[in-house]
């Protein structure tokens, strides 16, 4: 909105400052600490909101102990980060970009299916909330709608069914048109639902996925920007310079919710946030052509997904060839297994943080080792 409004006034005038907001930096960084303030300022008064409410978070009795004392936290802070983050962008990115707009809707529609899923929960106490398949079906509904719209109406010269591949310049992978639709169906959901395995301890998810929505901000300045794209041998996406925008939003919100929500948590984010947050960063990944990409800085949340179709594999095939069922780890996600061989809750979020920002200087050093 600033941009549309501002930066032709320094055609008009020549003042310097509205030339400002013609630079995708300058929106960017306005973006998020324009979402830091919005999410410090709200927060304090959505918790009071919340508890007025007792939205509070239903804990299950099977998990380790310490969470029990976490029961009647506020919940569904997740909307905090939604709010935030639309606002910020509302305000300074171009919205005349089709990235931008898709960026925006998947978020509400996931925070929405959130919503519901944590309403189910804790307004009519139904402690599996929305059942399984109906969230999957949520998921795979916009998926379908994102991945026809890309494929009908490509937002680049590359063709929509192209995807990068990370430490390869020159090669990329061109599926078929009747696969890219399922594709990115199952990336939108995968991501959504990694992150929505994350969001076990206090801060976890909100940490690791504003590392994650920082790098993939930088990957779209760059790949937006016809010099830069073409020295480091990505694909060139006119327009793509303003999903930084986006991301850059998306990484303050969730600082500004970490505010917050760092241990020991004053409200939590609920599927309202883990699933939009998810699939937020699933959708910036498919527009960027960066799926793979997405593996490497969301590594953390791969381990965590992994790990729990590697403990329900394992128990099935045991309980199918011993007669027992078996587990592979001590509980999954993987967080928690580390709570039960008795790592302090803290410890494992900052080290599980330190590994994102690994994974982050990973996937950054794929734009030399090409």
């Amino acid at each position: 909105m600033l941009y549309h409004l501002l930066w032709p006034l320094y055609d008009r005038t020549g003042f310097i400052l509205f030339n400002l907001f013609g630079y995708v930096t300058f929106r960017a960084a306005g973006g998020m600490a324009t979402a830091l303030f919005i999410s410090l300022a709200v927060g304090p008064s959505m918790i009071r909101w919340l508890r007025r409410l007792r939205v509070g978070q239903v804990v299950r009795d099977d998990g380790p102990q310490s969470h029990l004392s976490k029961a009647g936290t506020p919940t569904m802070g997740g909307a905090l980060i939604i709010v935030s983050t639309l606002i910020s962008t509302l305000l300074w990115a171009r919205l005349t970009e089709g990235f931008v707009i898709i960026a925006m809707l998947v978020l509400v529609w996931l925070g929405s299916l959130g919503f519901l899923d944590d309403y189910l929960k804790v307004v009519r106490r139904r402690t599996e909330g929305l059942v399984g398949k109906y969230k999957l079906v949520g998921q795979a509904v916009l998926g379908f709608l994102m991945g026809l719209v890309m494929l009908l109406y490509p937002m680049s010269s590359a063709p929509p069914t192209w995807t990068s591949l990370p430490f390869f310049a020159d090669y990329h992978i061109s599926m078929a048109a009747l696969l890219f639709v399922p594709w990115v169906m199952f990336v939108l959901a995968g991501a959504s639902n990694a992150v929505n395995l994350t969001d076990g301890l206090d801060g976890l998810a909100g940490g690791l996925s504003g590392i994650a929505a920082g790098a993939f901000g930088i990957f779209a300045y760059l790949i937006g920007r016809v010099d830069t794209s073409r020295y480091l041998g990505l694909f060139y996406m006119p327009g793509a310079g303003e999903l930084s925008i986006f991301c850059f939003a998306l990484a303050g919100a969730s600082l500004g919710f970490l505010w917050f929500n760092a241990h020991p948590a004053e409200v939590f984010m609920g599927d309202t946030g883990s699933l939009a947050l998810g699939g937020a960063l699933g959708a910036v990944a498919i527009m960027l052509k960066a799926e793979f990409l997405l593996v490497i800085i969301g590594g953390v949340f791969v381990l965590e997904a992994v790990s729990v179709m590697a403990q329900v594999s394992w128990f099935k095939f045991t309980a199918r060839t011993r007669g027992r069922g078996e587990r592979l780890l001590l509980m999954s996600p993987l967080h928690h297994h580390f709570e039960k061989a008795g790592w302090a809750e803290s410890k494992i979020i900052v080290r599980f943080w330190i590994l994102g920002l690994l994974f982050a200087l990973i996937a950054f050093s794929t734009l030399k080792i090409r």
